[in-house]
């Protein structure tokens, strides 16, 4: 937890204030009691009404002053969480995007969810509350203790029975409970990741008539954490009895002899009262001891989840030899002897891969699913870093490249193409900081998709939906496509990012991005995109099976030949798609 708590750091000051209002509310919580025994003895027991008045007015006195500290106590303590809470999930989010795509393997996205939102809530109340109630507590039932003794020695004695009980059974539930809390944040992740796969999912869902699996595989996971927390809080709801049991038998003790005391002229009423009041401000402490229980132990639990991310080092950083200047100039890409695996996965994605683009070149990129072909284009912009060999850009490896240089210079289209929440402009403008209209507007224009820009309810101010919803899949592919395009890139990369497209739109995409004058790489099913190509790579189970042009594939390749076939018939000839 130290990690965590280091957050707290910035607001020493804040933190100090607060812990001395608490000490004026504990004095007088303390004192209270005391002047009490004082009133009973010297006013009450004499009929002394100026002593009475006197000892009345610094009580009230008194507890003005402690509801003054308590309202500035808050303050404080409201302000030093929510600004733990902040820095907390700003460095969250700095520590994720420096993640790579390895680092992100580890945790999946309703996990780092539910660590922005319920670990970093959980531990900002505990911060509030440690301030403001938690820390009084214990003082309150120490200090009771104290000054029992120094009002009555003899009876303050069942204390030194009663409470070192009560700590070393508190310190115990507080282990197991930190325990059970770590399941049920863990429970929480799975809740999160199916309620987001299912709203994801949610057409999929009606057009498969999933709706009864899918409410049984939420009640699966909601009736574990359900039963988890049932567990977890009966567990530390069982505490409290037992809490109040050991102290109220000790206040009756109090009373008992206290009052065997009186009788005997060995002790005076006002003492009795004083002690009976601190056993009572000691039994609230000590019955609120749950309450710090269960949120200590939730925000242990946390605060270990949390520095679970914190702690990663990111697998994926610049060189120390990297090159401030170098910059993605020309375009031209080498793979040289490279072998590829992703973490914890069995076996290579790519192997002894070797093949040059030359800058300007369009090299299209085929093969069976799994084939290998996604995975090479995620070495590029160095997403991963290679098993074995080395990838060139312009001559220089990778690893020579700051990694914003080198990505600056690249355009990349996924195979699922992702649109953020917000308007088209928002979403093409992404792809270059302080895009001008115009900028814009040539990009769609590019990727053939500003006509339909146009006919939209707001044309280029139309919102979209999470994810694109309201858009068909090829207008989300076009999007995506202005939005690489807009960057100017040195490389332009599509993966299968016109699968949507019909041939005459793909057609003039393509020639809109041969006037660009970048190198591109296009993965692709259909021959009438690869024969387009200048070169084909051909993968087969992550190895180099053909690099060629079209008539060259043809000739040579039975494989390149059975996709040729399957797509336009065993006649189908070069020279009969061209005439």
């Amino acid at each position: 937890m130290k990690h965590v708590l280091s957050f707290l750091k910035p607001y020493k000051i804040p933190i100090t204030l607060a812990y001395t209002l608490t000490l004026i509310e504990l004095m007088v919580e303390l004192l209270l009691p005391f002047f009490l025994g004082k009133m009973i003895n010297d006013g009450v027991a004499n009929q002394d009404m100026d002593n009475i008045i006197m000892w009345g007015g610094i009580m009230i006195a008194m507890a003005f002053v402690a509801f003054i500290a308590g309202i500035v106590n808050s303050f404080y303590a409201a302000h030093t969480g929510l600004g733990f809470a902040y820095d907390m999930r700003k460095e969250l989010f700095n520590k994720i995007q420096d993640f790579s795509f390895a680092n992100l393997n580890r945790f999946p996205a309703s996990g780092l969810v539910t660590r922005f939102s319920n670990d970093v809530r959980q531990l900002q109340n505990t911060i509030f509350m440690a301030l403001r109630i938690m820390a009084k507590a214990p003082l309150i039932a120490v200090g009771g203790v104290i000054m029992s003794f120094i009002v009555s020695p003899r009876l303050a004695l069942i204390f030194l029975v009663t409470v070192p009980l009560l700590v070393g059974f508190i310190l115990w539930v507080l282990k197991v409970a930190t325990r059970l809390f770590d399941r049920v944040q863990h429970y929480v992740d799975n809740v999160n990741q199916v309620m987001q796969e299912n709203l994801a999912g949610m057409r999929l869902i009606k057009a498969f008539l999933r709706r009864d699996h899918e409410e049984r595989r939420f009640m699966d996971a909601n009736e574990a954490l359900a039963n988890t927390m049932r567990k977890t809080f009966r567990f530390i709801e069982a505490s409290m009895p037992i809490l109040l049991f050991v102290m109220n038998v000790s206040l009756i003790f109090i009373i008992w002899y206290g009052n065997t005391l009186s009788v005997a002229g060995e002790t005076n009423t006002g003492d009795v009262v004083a002690i009976v009041n601190y056993a009572m401000r000691v039994s609230m402490a000590i019955s609120m001891f749950t309450f710090i229980i269960m949120g200590f132990s939730r925000a242990k639990a946390s605060a270990e989840r949390l520095e679970d991310v914190l702690h990663v080092k990111s697998d994926l950083t610049d060189n120390k030899d990297a090159r401030d200047h170098a910059r993605v100039r020309k375009g031209k890409i080498t793979f040289e002897n490279v072998s590829f695996s992703y973490p914890m996965m069995p076996g290579k994605a790519l192997e002894s891969i070797s093949f040059t683009v030359q800058p300007g070149e369009k090299l299209a990129v085929m093969g069976a699913t799994g084939s290998g072909k996604t995975s090479l284009f995620q070495l590029i912009p160095r997403l991963y870093d290679t098993y074995e060999g080395t990838v060139y850009i312009d001559e220089a490896p990778i690893q020579y490249y700051k990694l914003e240089n080198l990505r600056q210079g690249i355009g990349y289209v996924p195979q699922n193409p992702l649109l953020f929440t917000g308007s088209v402009t928002d979403n093409i403008a992404w792809g270059k900081a302080n895009a001008s209209k115009e900028e814009i507007i040539q990009a769609a224009k590019d990727a053939q998709i500003h006509d339909t820009i146009m006919n939209l309810p707001d044309g280029y101010e139309t919102k979209i939906g999470q994810k694109g919803v309201n858009l068909s899949g090829g207008q989300k592919q076009r999007i995506s496509i202005a939005r690489a395009l807009i960057r100017k890139p040195k490389i332009l990369m599509l993966d299968d990012s016109t699968s949507a497209l019909d041939l005459a739109t793909e057609a003039k995409l393509l020639e809109a991005i041969h006037q660009y004058n970048c190198t591109t790489l296009i993965i692709t099913q259909k021959i009438a995109t690869a024969i387009s190509a200048d070169r084909i790579l051909l993968l087969n189970y992550g190895r180099t099976l053909a690099i060629g042009s079209h008539d060259m594939l043809v000739e040579e390749s039975d494989l390149y030949k059975e996709i040729v076939a399957s797509q336009f018939g065993k006649e189908y000839t070069y020279a009969d798609q061209t005439r």
